[in-house]
């Protein structure tokens, strides 16, 4: 079998800007890199709580309606989807995204979802289905506590790891199917060759070790890779 190409990952886009750290710990974390490209989407009622949108979509449900006038009048488009109840608004945001992006490259592409973790199980559940339903876009998951991303068995992966602002808990869930072998390095405690499944073990509260700048990793199964984030005070 042919070696599996290698992709790496890092969580430098929460790092604060030197501008932002000139201007005191209060100040918010730098943007993630674009490439010139950024497009803000709100899933329906995430529109409630983010300044100037540049588009809403989803079923429109939950947007409050002077939400939605106010932004429609400032040119924010709208794009109501009620008609499909078989998807969730993260999913419908991202397929736009991928569908709209003027990067023709979409390797290149990477999204953010904030607000995709914590509340309702159901809906975290649904959030996490969208990273496997787009295996080859890099979609990150963020919480005030984590965060998370896929790591399609179509490769190797390089982690590296930013220790002021992640870390040490982790863990390693497949998601699709069991994984019959995955291997790691870089962890309290590695897998070697090692079986996952629900039923079975999957690798929760795991620690990446203090000396790792990298953690790598190999199954023949996607994965979820979550790390948690720091607090700073």
């Amino acid at each position: 079998m042919a070696p599996r190409p290698a992709m790496s990952h890092s969580s430098a886009f929460l790092l604060p800007s030197p501008s932002a750290a000139a201007a005191g710990a209060d100040a918010p974390p730098a943007p993630p890199p674009a490439s010139g490209t950024a497009v803000r989407v709100c899933a329906d009622g995430g529109a409630n709580r983010v300044y100037k949108p540049d588009v809403i979509k989803g079923d429109l449900d939950s947007v409050r309606p002077e939400v939605k006038e106010y932004y429609s009048n400032m040119g924010t488009q709208i794009v109501d989807e009620s008609h499909d109840q078989d998807t969730t608004d993260l999913h419908k945001c991202v397929a736009f995204i991928t569908e709209n992006s003027a990067i023709p490259n979409k390797s290149n592409l990477c999204i953010f979802a904030l607000g995709a973790l914590g509340g309702r199980f159901d809906h975290e559940m649904g959030n996490i289905n969208v990273l496997h339903l787009f295996p080859n876009n890099r979609i990150i998951l963020l919480s005030d506590d984590c965060l998370i991303f896929l790591l399609p068995r179509t490769h190797t992966h390089n982690i590296h790891i930013e220790r002021s602002i992640e870390g040490p808990h982790c863990g390693l869930i497949p998601i699709g199917a069991p994984s019959a072998t995955t291997t790691t390095t870089g962890l309290q405690w590695n897998l070697d060759n090692t079986s996952m499944s629900f039923g079975g073990l999957i690798s929760t509260s795991n620690i990446v070790r203090e000396e790792s700048t990298v953690v790598t990793i190999t199954s023949d199964s996607d994965l979820i890779w979550t790390i948690s984030l720091r607090h700073h005070s």
